[in-house]
């Protein structure tokens, strides 16, 4: 329903949309943040350059990976190096801090509002940052959890205890801020033992991530109360000034956070939509004029508003 020409935002009028973003979010009703993984990079998290090399040199020089996310996808020959691949991304990505406060920040924005957050993040960084609980819907899973791989079964496992023993017989140290080093002289071992390797306790089959990839993924009964409270706090504000707030979502899966917020926005006259997005933030002509779109990186205009 919606045009192929886009409303975008000149950085002209940057300080302009950054004044309206802080007027909308003080008289707002409600607000909807919809996160995808540029909040994420933005707060430091991101899957090349220093801190792939840092933590991953050993499976850069084997395999010739060009990045974490890619090196996820190999077909590696035995579960021990596949978890030792994987337990290193999940502990860096779901455990240790993000290095940068963009998370904080954002939350500091909203503490006082009626919010809520939907998020293709995986990466459990709303809930350190303080975000409640019962106002979070990860809609594609959490670093944090196994599913069976075979899922008969729709119940995810906490993996905390379980990735943390990984990383130790790596030769890792973990510190008491959560960051993992390798003291002086040793080298990583690239395959976990065997008696680390998940394995569901109902059918013995090994374990793998609770990671929207496939038609295996689990959609447990957290998932599917956190998608029931989402859906009550729309109709709870049906109507009312509601702020969209979209935050780093690209267009790899548009259908989750920013087509329905288009939609929902251009449904709802007193609705505002608003995109922080580097060099992808744009709003469709039919809700132009109830858009803002700020085109940089997240921290830093979270800073200013």
């Amino acid at each position: 329903m919606f045009s192929r020409t886009a409303t975008m935002r000149s950085t002209n009028v940057f300080y302009n949309s950054i004044s309206r973003l802080k007027q909308e979010l003080d008289s707002a009703d409600a607000v909807v943040i919809g996160a995808g993984s540029g909040l994420s990079t933005s707060a430091g998290f991101t899957y090349t350059g220093e801190r792939f090399q840092k933590y991953f040199r050993d499976f850069i020089a084997r395999y010739g990976f060009q990045d974490m996310y890619s090196g996820g996808f190999y077909p590696f020959d035995t579960l021990e190096e596949h978890w030792t691949y994987w337990s290193r991304y999940i502990y860096i990505n779901r455990y240790m801090d993000a290095p940068k406060p963009v998370y904080r920040n954002l939350y500091d924005l909203v503490t006082d509002k009626d919010y809520f957050v939907l998020t293709t993040n995986v990466d459990h960084c709303f809930q350190k940052a303080g975000f409640d609980k019962q106002r979070l819907f990860y809609t594609q899973g959490d670093y944090g959890l196994f599913q069976c791989s075979v899922p008969y079964h729709k119940e995810t496992y906490d993996n905390a205890e379980s990735i943390r023993k990984m990383i130790e017989s790596q030769g890792y140290v973990i510190a008491e801020n959560g960051e993992i080093n390798l003291p002086e002289g040793i080298v990583p071992k690239m395959e976990v033992p065997a008696e680390l390797i998940p394995h569901c306790s109902k059918c013995g089959k090994p374990m793998s991530m609770n990671l929207r990839a496939d038609d295996t993924f689990v959609e447990d009964e957290g998932w599917h109360a956190a998608a029931r409270r989402y859906d009550d706090f729309l109709r709870r504000h049906e109507g009312e000034h509601i702020l969209f707030l979209e935050l780093g979502v690209g267009g790899n899966t548009p259908g989750i956070i920013k087509y329905p917020f288009w939609q929902m926005t251009y449904q709802n006259p007193e609705a505002v939509y608003a995109c922080m997005n580097y060099r992808e933030a744009y709003a469709p002509r039919e809700i132009g004029e109830r858009s803002i779109c700020i085109d940089g990186d997240i921290g830093d205009v979270l800073k200013q508003v």
